[in-house]
């Protein structure tokens, strides 16, 4: 029996940010939908989708944020960033300049986005390799620099992009159930629900726990 869309040990939101035409929504759809379109325009209003996958036994439900179009005004709100706990920061290998602006993306999420985000460096269009523009050890490098995890994917033909998101996924798995961990050795254990969503930053209280009351009732 497969597991309903509701049904979720945790839940992730996950942004996608990098200039217009890199990729960003055919990445989307190839991991959500396994889709691609050729003739895939700029994305106009908010859009999101999800999945789920399977980590260590536990449930992880993906909210995959598309900027948009946003990114063609340099207009990105901060709304798009809110409780957002991974960001696949995306370029096309054969444009240099969307290679280049990967630094000023950075400077905004570390401006907008939650301390403790997790980012990953996306070099997509793989399959453009004779058109290659940016080195992948280069890519590489910037990367290792800045702390960032990085993978070359191909949404057009499939690879690395399941790849791209699950990794991703199990690295910000693995640091919250560390942190649960961690929390629970500090205080005195008691019983609870398993359902934790962070997808809204402790900050804004509230609506965390509304969140949280409406995924008790699985």
């Amino acid at each position: 029996m497969g597991t309903r869309d509701d049904e979720y040990d945790y839940l992730f939101k996950v942004v996608l940010i990098g200039d217009s035409g890199v990729g960003k929504s055919n990445l989307l759809s190839r991991f959500t939908r396994n889709e691609f379109n050729l003739e895939s325009k700029s994305t106009i209003g908010v859009e999101f989708a999800t999945r789920s996958i399977q980590v260590d036994g536990k449930t992880i439900k993906a909210q995959i944020w598309d900027t948009a179009g946003q990114e063609r005004y340099r207009a990105i709100t901060s709304a798009y960033y809110r409780g957002a706990v991974g960001a696949l920061l995306v370029y096309d290998i054969a444009k240099h300049l969307t290679y280049e602006n990967v630094e000023r993306w950075l400077k905004e999420l570390r401006d907008h986005a939650d301390n403790n985000i997790v980012i990953m460096l996306v070099g997509n269009k793989s399959d453009l390799r004779h058109l290659r523009a940016v080195p992948t050890d280069e890519a590489r490098a910037f990367a290792e620099k800045n702390n960032l995890s990085f993978i070359e994917t191909s949404a057009l033909d499939s690879t690395n992009v399941e790849e791209a998101f699950k990794n991703i996924l199990t690295e910000i798995y693995r640091i919250v159930s560390q942190k649960q961990i961690a929390d629970r050795s500090a205080h005195d254990e008691s019983p609870g629900n398993n359902v934790v969503d962070i997808s809204v930053p402790p900050t804004t209280d509230g609506q965390k726990s509304s969140k949280l009351q409406c995924c008790q009732n699985l």
